[in-house]
């Protein structure tokens, strides 16, 4: 009889929850089958068996789980060696016998202010991110409609308002690179204009949105093979290339940083790059990442789409060496867009050298 294990999904969280069995106890799978449900601080992921076999649930709903723990057996139909757990009672409900709610959709509803009520209106044995949002406050409701909310919100105000799960994942994510990546800046300026003409004539074209997220994304890869160095990885006194540029992209709503990645970005067309964008923008708004869709990233353009912003300063996020800051020009001048890189393995002739290549690159789009 096989374990199934927990897999490690992510770097910032030690534990994720189980919110729903795909197949039931006692039911035959295939190895590559999905047949549970783990949702993290950012995403939910589906779990596949590595076996063929009957399923012996070992965990229950809402569970935590730690990566290498034993969530369930496969083998030939007897009952699994190991106990069935208790669901940690830290593990939030409605109440006795209500939904099981987990711990990102328990920190959106205290931000939101949802009620009990409507929760248990959902009509769900588990309650998700996604679900959640659901319920947020439609913008000009009645004053009715908004009066719990308002009070739950002033009340958060005397206690302090707890760190939706998403924003605690980025919290970790800058703690870990503040401490652990020696960072250095450069900064030069560059001529947008003819990436903003080239982007309005490509989105006609294609018939999908593109702007200079979807332009650097493709720029960016594009020099992968002249600075191999910048889309790697450091690893103690050890730096590790990546055979391809996955290039993660800043999504931020106000209210937590996704990172979701284009993987072999230099292989796309700028019309796949701007459909998989369109994707992770409205995945941002509903809360429906998969763990796969925020890993795997080698190099990240991060994206400051406010006119106000001069200059911006990422952080290098960890696994990482480099974080391109890209700001929108200002009326016509030429915008500053920044690199951070790790010290360790980048120097700054290093970085003024890709950035001048990259500048080369965008300005010269027609």
């Amino acid at each position: 009889m096989a374990d199934l294990l927990v897999p490690k999904l992510n770097n910032n969280d030690t534990d994720y929850v189980l919110t729903e069995w795909l197949v039931k106890d006692g039911d035959p799978v295939l190895a590559g089958d999905p047949v549970v449900v783990l949702e993290t601080s950012k995403a939910a992921e589906e779990v596949e068996a590595d076996t063929a076999g009957t399923l012996r649930h070992i965990a229950t709903v809402g569970s935590r789980c730690r990566p290498g723990q034993a969530i369930a057996q496969v083998g030939d139909g007897s009952a699994p060696s190991l106990p069935v757990p208790r669901v940690p009672g830290t593990d939030t409900q409605s109440g006795s016998g209500g939904p099981v709610v987990t711990r990102p959709a328990q920190a959106r509803i205290d931000e939101l202010g949802i009620t009990a009520e409507q929760i248990a209106s959902l009509g769900v044995p588990v309650v998700r991110l996604a679900d959640v949002e659901a319920l947020r406050p439609v913008p000009g409701a009645s004053a009715a409609d908004a009066a719990v909310p308002d009070a739950a919100s002033d009340a958060r105000s005397a206690q302090g308002t707890p760190l939706a799960g998403v924003q605690l994942g980025v919290a970790r994510a800058v703690e870990l690179s503040h401490r652990t990546i020696p960072a250095a800046y450069t900064v030069v300026r560059m001529d947008l204009g003819p990436a903003l003409t080239r982007a309005r004539e490509l989105t006609r074209t294609v018939r999908r949105p593109v702007g200079l997220a979807e332009l650097f994304v493709q720029h960016v890869a594009a020099l992968h093979g002249d600075f191999p160095r910048f889309f790697a990885a450091v690893d103690g006194t050890t730096a590790t290339l990546a055979d391809a540029p996955h290039i993660g992209v800043t999504v931020d709503l106000g209210e937590g940083l996704y990172v979701p990645c284009i993987r072999d970005a230099a292989d796309r067309t700028i019309g796949e790059i701007a459909t998989q964008l369109m994707k992770y923008r409205l995945a941002a708004t509903t809360g429906a990442f998969r763990e796969a869709d925020l890993t795997g990233a080698n190099f990240v353009v991060t994206l400051h789409t406010d006119a106000d912003v001069v200059l911006a300063v990422p952080f290098i996020l960890p696994g990482t060496v480099c974080a391109l800051a890209v700001t929108s020009p200002q009326d016509g001048a030429p915008a500053n867009i920044g690199l951070a890189y790790d010290h360790r393995l980048i120097n700054g002739r290093d970085a003024a050298l890709f950035l001048r290549a990259l500048k080369n690159s965008v300005e010269g789009l027609n």
